[in-house]
C-alpha cells in the first residue's frame, strides 16, 4: 500500500487481469510454489498478496473474494503459517519452508534455551510461558495435558495480554513483544475467531488466535533444519526468492531480515 496525500492506495490488479488471483485456493498454490509471501507490498516489486489480487476485493468482508479474509481461511488449513514474518509485517510461510525460517531466525535456539542464554527478555518469557510446559522434554507433553501444566495450546491475543501480565497497570509494549516472537518464529496465528460471551455465543470482529508452530505441526517438523548453519538456511531462502523476483540481496534483506 502507498500513503499519498492522507490516503492509502492499494497496488493491486484489476479483477479481469489474467494474472489476478481470485480465490484462497489459488493463493495457497502460489504460496506453496514460492514458499513464502508477504501480505502487503514491500521493497520487492510483486512480492505480496496485495500485488497479485484485485484492489476492489479488499475489505469487502466476503471470504470468497476478500484477501484479508483469506488469512483466516489459509491459517486454518494447517498448510501454511500466518503471522508477522516480514519486516514486522504480516505474511505466509509454507509448511515446507517454515523450518528454514525457524532455523535462520532462531539460530538453532528453542525459546527456553534462548532465554537461559540471555538472548530473550523476561517480557518475552512471560508470553511464551503461557504455552510452554515446565517439563524435561517440553514438546513431548500432549496438547490434552497442557492445561494440567498451566499452559494452553492456543490463546486469543487479548487472553495473552491479560494472562501474560500486560493488562492495565502491567507490563508495556505487548504488541511489540508479540511481533518479535512472531518474527523469531516462536508464535504464529492459528486462526481468526470471534470472541465468546458467557453464554458461549460468538460476537464482534474476529480476533487472532496464537499458537507455537510446534503445536500447529510438530516439534520435529519445525526444527527440521536445526542441524544446518542458520546462514545456510538464509541462503536457501534468498535463492528461492531470486527464482521468482529480480531483486538484489540488499533489497531482499530488507524484507527477510
Amino acid at each position: 500500500m502507498q500513503y499519498i496525500d492522507g490516503q492509502w492506495y492499494m497496488k493491486g490488479l484489476e479483477w479481469e487481469d489474467e494474472a489476478c488471483i481470485h480465490t484462497s485456493d489459488e493463493l495457497l498454490k502460489v504460496i506453496d510454489s514460492i514458499g513464502f509471501l508477504p501480505l502487503f507490498s514491500n521493497e520487492v516489486t510483486g512480492f505480496s498478496v496485495e500485488e497479485m489480487t484485485a484492489t476492489q476485493s479488499w475489505w469487502s468482508a466476503d471470504a470468497a473474494i476478500d484477501p484479508l479474509e483469506w488469512r483466516g481461511v489459509l491459517a486454518k488449513t494447517g498448510k501454511v503459517a500466518y503471522g508477522k514474518f516480514f519486516g514486522n509485517k504480516a505474511g505466509f510461510i509454507s509448511k515446507k519452508w517454515f523450518p528454514y525460517f525457524a532455523n535462520y531466525r532462531r539460530a538453532g535456539y528453542d525459546f527456553d534455551s534462548r532465554y537461559e542464554d540471555g538472548k530473550a527478555n523476561y517480557r518475552e518469557k512471560m508470553l511464551m510461558d503461557l504455552f510452554i510446559p515446565k517439563a524435561t522434554d517440553m514438546w513431548a507433553v500432549k496438547k490434552k495435558d497442557l492445561e494440567s501444566q498451566g499452559c494452553a495450546s492456543s490463546l486469543y491475543t487479548f487472553e495473552m495480554k491479560e494472562k501474560g501480565g500486560f493488562g492495565k497497570g502491567g507490563e508495556k509494549n505487548f504488541e511489540g513483544i508479540l511481533t518479535k516472537l512472531q518474527m523469531q518464529t516462536y508464535l504464529v496465528v492459528k486462526e481468526f475467531r470471534p470472541r465468546m460471551n458467557k453464554k458461549g455465543e460468538e460476537y464482534g470482529w474476529s480476533v487472532a488466535v496464537m499458537t507455537p508452530p510446534e503445536y500447529l505441526w510438530s516439534y520435529k517438523s519445525v526444527t527440521g533444519q536445526y542441524k544446518s548453519d542458520p546462514a545456510d538456511s538464509y541462503a536457501k531462502i534468498l535463492r528461492q526468492m531470486q527464482k521468482y523476483y529480480d531483486a538484489d540481496d540488499k533489497m531482499i534483506a530488507k524484507v527477510l531480515k
